[in-house]
C-alpha cells in the first residue's frame, strides 16, 4: 500500500469515476493523494511517479486538517495515527498510541497537540512536536466513537458507546466538568455550532439528533431525524442559513431548520448507509461519504446532485474540511484523499475610484481603500479597512467584476449571470450565461449563454445575431473589442458591427485592454504578447471593401513584445501593464522591459491602480487587501523615455518623489542613457558605478572622497584601475595608496624607477605586515643589510644567512648566530654544530671572506663592483695551470682513500 500525490488541472471534475446528474460542471479537482495500488481503477494517472512515498495505511476511521499547516491526521482502526504533508504525499510522524482501533482524533493547534479516543476507552494526547505523551485517562467505560474540540475556550467533548457524552478541561487537569444525558443508543458524532459555540449537537444510532447547550443537563431539543440510525450532523458555517445536515443508516441525507425544526430537503442516492455529510464551508456544496464506496457533490442551494467520486477505496468512513481554502479530506478502508475544490482566486472587483467588493458565500460584502490613505502604509502591509456587508447574491460567484465606469457590477455563476447597482445593490438584469465580458463603453456587454450561443446587449436591450461564432467558445474577455477564447485560439470582434477584426493562434488564459483601446496583452500558458491595435488600419480595409475571411485584418494587429511571462492577473495603466505572475512577483512591463516591484510568499491577485494615491492594490485569496506604492509621474516618465521624447521627460522629472529617482536611474541605465542616469541617481554606489562607466574620473572621484574609509577603499581601487589604464599614474598612485594595495604601488615604483616611492613603500609594507612587499623595496634599493634584517624577523633564518653570504657577507656572523640559536633551542644541537661562522672559520669559505668583506666596503663607498669582479677573475685565471704539463698528476684510488681517511681523522666538526 502507498500513497501517491497527484498534481490535476482538468477544468472541471475529479480524476476516476465521476457522474453529474445535471449539466452544470462540478468542481474542479487539482490534487489528490491516493493509495497507488488503487489507482488503475480510479483514475487515468500512472501510478509510477516520482513523488510516491510507501507507507501501510488501513481502515481510516479519523481525518482532520491543522487548521494553519499543510497537514492532515489520520486515525486508523490498526490504532495507529499519522500525520501527513498534504501538498507532497509525505508521512511526517507516526504515534502509536494504542492497538485497539482509533476511531477519532483531532488537532489542538493552540497548544501544539492533538486528541485522540480509542476502543480501550482512553483519551490520549499528545504533542506533535516533540512527540511526547501529554495526558492518557480512562474517559468512558466503552469505545468512544467521536470528539470535538471548542474553538475558543479549553474544552473538548467526547461521545461514547456507553450512551453519554461528556466534557472536558485541559486546564483544569483534564477534569471532567460535566455529564451530558439523554440518548438511548451509541453516540456517532458531535458538532460545536460555529455561530454559538456554547451549544452543540449529537447523533446517535437511537435515531435521533440532540441540541445541547453548555452548562445544561438536558437537550435544548430532539429531532426524530431518521428512520434508522443517525451517523452524523454537521452545522451551516454561513450566517444567513440555521441549517443543520444529517446522515443515516436509512441511506438519506436530511437538511434542517433547527430554529423551526423542520426537514428542509432530503437527499437520495447512496446505495448504502451515509457515514457523513457536510456543508463547505466557502463553496455552496455538501459533500457526502457512503459505505457504498461513493463520495457525492451536492449543490447547497439547489440540492441538485453536481458529481459523484469513486476512488476505488471500499467504504468512506471520515471527512474534514480547511479552515481556509477549498481542501477537503475524505478517510477511506484502504487509504485517505485530500480533494482541492473550485480555484483559490476569490471573488473581488474594485473600481475606478477605489471600491471595492467581494462575496463569502452568499453574502457581498464591501469596503474603499479611501478609507485607509489618511495613514501612512508601508508597502506590503496588509489595509486595515472597515467591511461592510452590501447585500447578497442569488447564484453563487465564480465570477465578479465592475463595469468601467463602475456603476455596475456582474455576478456570474451556477450558469447565470445578474448585473447589480454597485452603490444599492439593485438587480439591474440577469440571464443565463456561462461567461460575462463589458465593453469600453460600460453601456455594451456581451454574454456566453452556450458553448455555441453568444449574445451583445446595448443599453440593456438585445443586439439580436450580431454575432455567430461558429466554434465552441470557452471563454469572453471584455475591452476595446470583444476577444472570445476557442480551443486553441482567440478572435477579436468589433462591438459595433459584429465583425471579426482578428483571430490570433494563441492559447490564452487571459486578456488585458488598455484605457486608450490602443494596447492588448495576451496571457498566454507561457508567454505574455504585448500587442498594439491599428484602429486605422482595420477601417481603412473595411473601406477599401476587403474580406474578412476567417482570419479578419492582418494589419489590425502587430506585435510588440513577447515575454517569458506566465502572468496571472494584470492591470494597464496608461502604457504600462502591471501583472502578477505565477512566481509570486508583483512586476510592470514599460516597453518590452520588466521590473519588479515586489516578491510574495504567498499568491496575490491584482485589483488595480489608483493614480490619486500612487498605490497599486492586490489581495490575497481570503480577500485581505494590500498595496504598494509607484508613482504616475515614474511610469509617464518611462513611458515618455521608450518613445524617445526626452524633453518631455526632462519636464517629467520634476514630478517624480525623491524615493523614485533611483528607479529612474536604473531604468535610465538599462536604456543606456548612462550620463542622464548619472544626473538622477541619488544612490552614492549607483552614480559612483555610472561615473566610472563613462570614465568620468573627477565625479567618481568626488564621490570616492565624500565616502567614509572602510566603504571607500573598494572605490579608491576602482578609480585607480581606470587611472592606470588612461595613463594617469600620479592619480593612480594616489588611489592605491589610499585604497591600500601596495602590491599595485609596488609595480608603478619599479616600473618607472622612483627610489622615493620604493623607499616609502617598503617603510609602509614593513608597518603593514607585507614583507614580501617590503623585501622587493629594499632589494631594487640595493639594501641588502635590511633584506637581511626583514628576513631574521621572519624567522626566515637559513635564507638570511644564504643571502647574507651573498650580498651582505659582513651580516653573516649575525645570521649564523641566529639560525645556529634556533636550532639549539629546537634540541637540534649537532645540525647546529656542523655551521660555520665565517668569522671564527673563514678558511672554510673558498671566496676568501677576508677579500669578501673588502668587496662588500668598496660597494658601500660606490666603487665600481664590476671592475673589481673583472679584477678578482683575472687574478683567479692567473692563478690556473695553463697546459697539461703543468696539471699535476692525478693520485690513484689507493692514494685518494688514504687521504679521505687522513681528513676524516683531522677535521675539525665545524668544518662539516
Amino acid at each position: 500500500m502507498c500513497v501517491v500525490l497527484l498534481s490535476l488541472t482538468t477544468s472541471w471534475g475529479p480524476v476516476g469515476r465521476s457522474t453529474s446528474s445535471s449539466g452544470v460542471p462540478p468542481h474542479s479537482l487539482l490534487t489528490v493523494i491516493i493509495p497507488s495500488d488503487r489507482t488503475s481503477s480510479s483514475s487515468n494517472i500512472s501510478a509510477t511517479d516520482k513523488n510516491t512515498q510507501v507507507h501501510p495505511i488501513k481502515r481510516v476511521k479519523s481525518v482532520d486538517f491543522h487548521p494553519t499547516e499543510p497537514w492532515l491526521l489520520a486515525g486508523l482502526y490498526s490504532g495507529k495515527v499519522f500525520v501527513w504533508h498534504t501538498e507532497t504525499g509525505a508521512l511526517l510522524k507516526t504515534f502509536t498510541p494504542t492497538e485497539v482501533p482509533v476511531r477519532c482524533a483531532r488537532f489542538i493547534a493552540r497548544k501544539n497537540w492533538f486528541v485522540c479516543g480509542s476502543d480501550d476507552f482512553h483519551l490520549r494526547v499528545f504533542n506533535y512536536n516533540t512527540s511526547a505523551r501529554v495526558a492518557a485517562f480512562e474517559a468512558h467505560p466503552d469505545y468512544i466513537r467521536c470528539l470535538a474540540v471548542h474553538p475558543t475556550q479549553p474544552l473538548v467533548l467526547t461521545g461514547s458507546d456507553d450512551m453519554t457524552i461528556k466534557l472536558w478541561d485541559w486546564d483544569k487537569s483534564w477534569k471532567c466538568l460535566q455529564v451530558f444525558e439523554g440518548h438511548t443508543h451509541y453516540i456517532m458524532n458531535l458538532a460545536f455550532n460555529p455561530k454559538d459555540s456554547n451549544t452543540f449537537a449529537s447523533s446517535c444510532l437511537d435515531r435521533t439528533v440532540k441540541v445541547w447547550s453548555l452548562g445544561s443537563h438536558t437537550a435544548n431539543f430532539t429531532l426524530d431525524a431518521h428512520e434508522k440510525g443517525v451517523n452524523y450532523v454537521e452545522y451551516y458555517h454561513g450566517g444567513d442559513k440555521p441549517y443543520l445536515v444529517t446522515t443515516g443508516d436509512d441511506r438519506l441525507i436530511k437538511i434542517w431548520d433547527y430554529l423551526s425544526k423542520s426537514c428542509i430537503q432530503t437527499l437520495e442516492g447512496h446505495q448504502s448507509n451515509v457515514s457523513y455529510a457536510i456543508f463547505h464551508p466557502s463553496l455552496p456544496i455538501i459533500i457526502s461519504g457512503s459505505e457504498d464506496g461513493t463520495v457525492k457533490i451536492w449543490h447547497s442551494s439547489t440540492y441538485r446532485l453536481e458529481n459523484t467520486l469513486n476512488y476505488g477505496l471500499e467504504r468512506a468512513w471520515c471527512v474534514t474540511y480547511g479552515k481556509k481554502g477549498n481542501d477537503i479530506g475524505l478517510g477511506f478502508d484502504e487509504g485517505s484523499v485530500v480533494v482541492k475544490l473550485g480555484r483559490e482566486e476569490p471573488t473581488i472587483s474594485m473600481d475606478v475610484g477605489g471600491k471595492i467588493v467581494f462575496t463569502r458565500n452568499a453574502e457581498v460584502l464591501t469596503c474603499n481603500v479611501a478609507a485607509a490613505q489618511d495613514l501612512e502604509i508601508p508597502d506590503g502591509q496588509k489595509l486595515n479597512i472597515q467591511v461592510r456587508e452590501l447585500g447578497t447574491t442569488e447564484v453563487f460567484a465564480q465570477t465578479l467584476q465592475h463595469s468601467p465606469n463602475g456603476r455596475f457590477v456582474t455576478v456570474c455563476g451556477d450558469g447565470e449571470y445578474i448585473i447589480y447597482t454597485a452603490l444599492a445593490w439593485r438587480n439591474k438584469a440577469f440571464g443565463t450565461g456561462l461567461s460575462f465580458a463589458w465593453a469600453a463603453d460600460s453601456n455594451t456587454y456581451a454574454v456566453r449563454e452556450t458553448a455555441m450561443k453568444l449574445k451583445v446587449f446595448k443599453n440593456f436591450k438585445e443586439n439580436v445575431d450580431l454575432i455567430r461564432t461558429g466554434y465552441a467558445m470557452e471563454g469572453l474577455f471584455g475591452g476595446a473589442l470583444l476577444c472570445v477564447k476557442g480551443s486553441g485560439f482567440v478572435c477579436f470582434y468589433d462591438w459595433e458591427s459584429g465583425s471579426l477584426v482578428r483571430r490570433i493562434e494563441v492559447e490564452a488564459r487571459d486578456v488585458f485592454w488598455s484605457a486608450s483601446g490602443e494596447h492588448v496583452a495576451i496571457a498566454g500558458e507561457e508567454s505574455l504578447y504585448i500587442l498594439k491595435f491599428d484602429q486605422q488600419a482595420y477601417s481603412d480595409f473595411l473601406a477599401e471593401g476587403g474580406e474578412l475571411g476567417d482570419e479578419g485584418v492582418e494589419s489590425a494587429f502587430d506585435l510588440l513584445h513577447e515575454l517569458p511571462e506566465v502572468v496571472q492577473t494584470g492591470k494597464w495603466v496608461g502604457d504600462c501593464l502591471i501583472y502578477t505572475n505565477t512566481a509570486n512577483r508583483l512586476n510592470y512591463v514599460i516597453g518590452g522591459q520588466t521590473h519588479t516591484l515586489s516578491h510574495f510568499d504567498q499568491q496575490m491577485f491584482l485589483l488595480g491602480y489608483l493614480p490619486n494615491y500612487n498605490r497599486i492594490y492586490l489581495c490575497d485569496k481570503d480577500c485581505g487587501i494590500f498595496s504598494f506604492s509607484l508613482a504616475l509621474s515614474v511610469v509617464e516618465y518611462q513611458t515618455a523615455i521608450m518613445h524617445g521624447d526626452l524633453d518631455s521627460a526632462a519636464g517629467l522629472l520634476e514630478k517624480v518623489p525623491q524615493d523614485q529617482r533611483n528607479r529612474i536611474a536604473r531604468f535610465l541605465e538599462s536604456q543606456d542613457l548612462k550620463e542622464l542616469a548619472l544626473s538622477v541617481s541619488t544612490d552614492i554606489d549607483h552614480r559612483f558605478e555610472l561615473a566610472t562607466q563613462l570614465d568620468d574620473l573627477d565625479t567618481a572621484l568626488e564621490i570616492t572622497k565624500s565616502a567614509p574609509y572602510p566603504e571607500s577603499q573598494s572605490k579608491w581601487r576602482v578609480i585607480a584601475e581606470k587611472a592606470l589604464a588612461s595613463w594617469k599614474i600620479e592619480l593612480a598612485e594616489e588611489s592605491f595608496l589610499k585604497a591600500g594595495d601596495l602590491s599595485a604601488l609596488l609595480l608603478i615604483y619599479s616600473s618607472t624607477g622612483d627610489r622615493d616611492g620604493l623607499s616609502r613603500l617598503a617603510h609602509l609594507a614593513t608597518v603593514a605586515g607585507q614583507n614580501n612587499i617590503a623585501f622587493s623595496c629594499q632589494l631594487q634599493l640595493g639594501a641588502p643589510e635590511e633584506c637581511v634584517d626583514i628576513l631574521l624577523s621572519t624567522e626566515r633564518l637559513p635564507e638570511a644567512a644564504l643571502f647574507a653570504r651573498t650580498y651582505a657577507p659582513s651580516q653573516v656572523p649575525k645570521a649564523v648566530e641566529r639560525w645556529k640559536g634556533s636550532l639549539e633551542e629546537s634540541g637540534k644541537t649537532k645540525i647546529a654544530m656542523k655551521i660555520a661562522n665565517p668569522e671564527e672559520h673563514a678558511d672554510l669559505f673558498d671566496e676568501g671572506w677576508a677579500e669578501a668583506l673588502e668587496r662588500e666596503k668598496e660597494v658601500a663607498k660606490g666603487v665600481d663592483i664590476n671592475a673589481v669582479v673583472s679584477d678578482v677573475a683575472s687574478m683567479k685565471l692567473a692563478e690556473k695551470p695553463t697546459s697539461a704539463a703543468e696539471e699535476p698528476e692525478s693520485a690513484s684510488p689507493e692514494e685518494e682513500t688514504e687521504e679521505a681517511e687522513e681528513t676524516e681523522e683531522t677535521e675539525d666538526p665545524a668544518t662539516k
